[in-house]
């Protein structure tokens, strides 16, 4: 589940100091009910908010998956095949 108070932007900042939240609320703020006007955008506000979410959960997604796979240098050939469930041949005469 995204949720947005345990996001943060690349330079480590809260969610509430990103650009993409400040202009999320503030549309909301600018679009909300009152008594002297009606709330015209209701269904483009919902699809920016559910948007940020999707952004959301695809930058969490990314770094989990530049964590586990980036940066580990080459891999012998035993832990390729590994990582795809495949068991390399063993060679005749205990080689290998």
């Amino acid at each position: 589940r995204a949720d947005p108070r345990h996001a943060s932007d690349r330079a480590g900042r809260p969610y509430r100091e990103t650009p993409a939240y400040q202009h999320i609320v503030a549309a909301f703020r600018a679009h909300r009910v009152t008594s002297e006007k009606l709330c015209r955008a209701r269904q483009e506000l919902h699809f920016q908010a559910a948007t940020y979410l999707c952004l959301l959960r695809s930058v969490r997604q990314h770094a989990a998956l530049h964590r586990e796979y980036h940066g580990r240098g080459e891999r012998s050939p035993e832990e390729v095949a590994g990582l795809v469930g495949f068991r390399l041949p063993q060679q005749p005469g205990g080689k290998g």
